[in-house]
């Protein structure tokens, strides 16, 4: 072949250069490939994970009755607290107080009022009826922010004998405790009540198996047959307090 036929042909060297320049393009494709796999596959499993998380709180939210009582509570203002007032006057220490805040424009600083209740069926004269009861005799909760002024218009309602923990500086309720006692509790529907028959003396001491105090001790003061019921001695708040209980509600310790 002549020199003016002759082909033109890139150096070895120039030809390997290329080549290995080609191998690593396709290399860092590969890798850049694989990366952007990953990070796609982990973004996807990442958002997985949360749908998972985000449904499970919603079917637990949807399972949990108070949930919404919860977030209420966590959003009001103020803080709970607890202050003593003469047994069976509990409703007229509330009205007191609506009144107080009024007269003395507190509004802003006393937020809510409540005596936690319950309803119960009571045999009298042979019928029974559906009545309400207060939970905590002698207790009234009051949601309020603390200050001098707020402090001394609760202290100084008629019928108020005191805030319960330190006098001039009680400590609040947690939430937990707050929903414990106020959050609404599930109606028990039966056609007739179990009734027990079990042989509890007075001064024995029993734990509470059911309802706002369920886990705590409790000493019995009187037994009612008849009603299938118990009057027992409860310590609440540092106090004790009479409440009256079925006898499916406690156990003998």
């Amino acid at each position: 072949m002549s020199d003016d036929q002759s082909i033109d042909t890139p150096a070895p060297d120039a030809f390997e250069a290329q080549l290995a320049a080609n191998a690593t393009e396709v290399a860092t494709e590969t890798v850049v490939e694989e990366i952007a796999v990953e990070e796609s596959s982990a973004v996807a499993t990442d958002d997985l994970a949360l749908a998972s998380d985000e449904d499970g709180d919603i079917e637990s939210e949807e399972n949990d009755p108070n949930a919404e009582f919860r977030r209420t509570l966590r959003t009001a203002l103020g803080d709970w607290y607890v202050v003593h007032s003469y047994a069976g006057y509990e409703k007229k220490v509330k009205g007191n107080l609506h009144n107080r805040i009024a007269s003395l424009n507190m509004e802003d600083f006393i937020f809510q009022i409540e005596v936690p209740e319950e309803e119960v069926t009571e045999i009298k004269n042979g019928q029974r009826k559906q009545v309400k009861r207060n939970i905590y005799p002698g207790y009234v909760l009051v949601r309020m922010d603390l200050t001098d002024e707020s402090w001394s218009a609760v202290r100084n309602t008629p019928g108020v004998t005191g805030f319960v923990g330190n006098a001039h500086h009680p400590s609040p309720l947690s939430m937990d405790e707050v929903e414990k006692i106020l959050a609404p509790r599930p109606v028990k529907k039966s056609d007739k009540p179990e009734i027990r028959v079990v042989d509890f003396s007075v001064g024995e001491s029993v734990t509470v198996m059911d309802g706002p105090f369920a886990t705590l001790p409790a000493s019995i003061s009187e037994i009612m047959p008849e009603q299938a019921k118990l009057k027992v001695l409860v310590s609440i708040f540092g106090r004790e307090t009479p409440v009256e209980l079925s006898f499916a509600q406690v156990q003998k310790i």
